[in-house]
């Protein structure tokens, strides 16, 4: 009997809630897009299958039970006898009554894919468009699984209930058990001619654009969800819904902590030295910086409002600017006469070494601002 327990890595009383992200996450782990080859595609059904029974309250109901809707035939329990046969031998019949026919149409599974965005889509928000390899309803029978024009007949092996009796000798006596009809798979209805587009399927496996809205501040990580987008189910049955993760791709100049931006910008000298307005090219366009008299490497400026959108609730961070003072390298006479003459007016001629704390410069400052990140 499949463990779809163990294949989920969940217990027996797991709740809909654990099973789900059980199964997002092997499922994120083992999907074609994301990890290709057969042991993974393999693997993938195992836990898309084990998703399907856990994941619907009456199909889980029932594998408890002893009943594997993906088996072939009741599974065993016990010395030859399955969970449904000790029933029948007790209240004779079916336990509970007749099961029945089951659908050919089923929800199917939910997809994942990965979307890769500039910082700028994820500061403001955008509109993306994502390609994904799904299954999708097949055009040609529309679900049905049928050629057009022809349809379903009874099965006449089980007279359309689904299920076949037989009645076995034991140690009980006579006993009468139920199995799903071999010649119908359970359904009580056969396909006379199947599809030739999907093989009586009702799907069909495409490839498709779809657009989608990103909200301004996701990161990466953030999943989207979209309703019904996802994998069609069998039958052309109703599809799961689709999950798409955000990739931000690494910005050349800016750099992002929570909602807050940073940058950093060269400054001249003269200019840290005697205060200057600067025009800095930002995310909303040259925006002006005001620099005080006397700023120092480790020095900030705070734009405020000019970062990333807050995800959850209204307005922006800010957008910090690290200076980056600038000491020139190439001096004329003239301005090396100068800067002498400045220096022996400030008492810097002789200047003495004077050791700074650690990790309080420049880079210090950069690297413990983003260390967290």
């Amino acid at each position: 009997m499949n463990d779809y327990y163990a294949d989920l890595g969940v217990s027996r009383d797991a709740s809909a809630q654990d099973i789900k992200r059980a199964y997002h996450k092997r499922a994120r782990r083992l999907h074609p897009d994301v990890n290709p080859g057969p042991e993974a595609e393999t693997e993938f059904k195992k836990v898309s299958q084990a998703y399907d029974v856990l994941s619907d309250s009456t199909k889980r109901a029932a594998y408890d039970r002893g009943q594997d809707p993906y088996a072939g035939a009741s599974q065993n329990f016990g010395q030859g006898f399955s969970f449904t046969d000790i029933m029948d031998a007790f209240f004779g019949g079916a336990a509970g009554g007749s099961r029945g026919p089951r659908s050919r149409t089923q929800r199917g599974q939910d997809a994942l894919v990965r979307l890769d965005i500039d910082l700028r889509t994820a500061v403001f928000g955008g509109q993306e468009t994502v390609v994904i390899d799904t299954a999708t309803r097949c055009a040609t029978c529309t679900g049905s699984g049928s050629q057009p024009g022809t349809g379903t007949r009874t099965c006449a092996s089980c007279a359309g209930r689904g299920e076949v009796q037989s009645v076995q000798r034991s140690f009980l006596g006579q006993v009468m058990t139920t199995r799903p009809c071999p010649d119908c798979r359970g359904f009580g209805e056969i396909i006379e001619q199947p599809c030739v587009d999907c093989a009586g399927e009702g799907r069909i496996r495409a490839r498709r654009d779809l657009k989608i809205k990103v909200p301004g501040g996701v990161d990466s990580g953030t999943r989207i969800q979209l309703a019904a987008e996802g994998e069609v189910g069998p039958g052309g049955g109703a599809p799961g819904d689709l999950y798409v993760e955000i990739a931000v791709r690494p910005h050349e100049t800016f750099r992002r902590r929570g909602d807050d931006l940073h940058c950093s910008v060269q400054v001249p000298m003269t200019a840290a030295a005697l205060g200057a307005t600067l025009s800095v090219e930002t995310f909303d366009g040259p925006t002006e910086v005001d620099l005080q008299a006397g700023s120092q490497p480790q020095d900030t400026v705070t734009l405020p409002e000019q970062g990333v959108t807050h995800l959850r609730g209204s307005g922006r961070g800010d957008l910090i600017v690290h200076l980056d003072v600038r000491v020139p390298t190439k001096l004329d006479d003239t301005q090396r006469d100068l800067l002498a003459q400045l220096a022996e007016k400030r008492g810097e001629s002789r200047p003495e070494g004077r050791l700074a704390p650690a990790n309080n410069g420049f880079l210090g400052k950069l690297k413990e601002a983003f260390s967290a990140r």
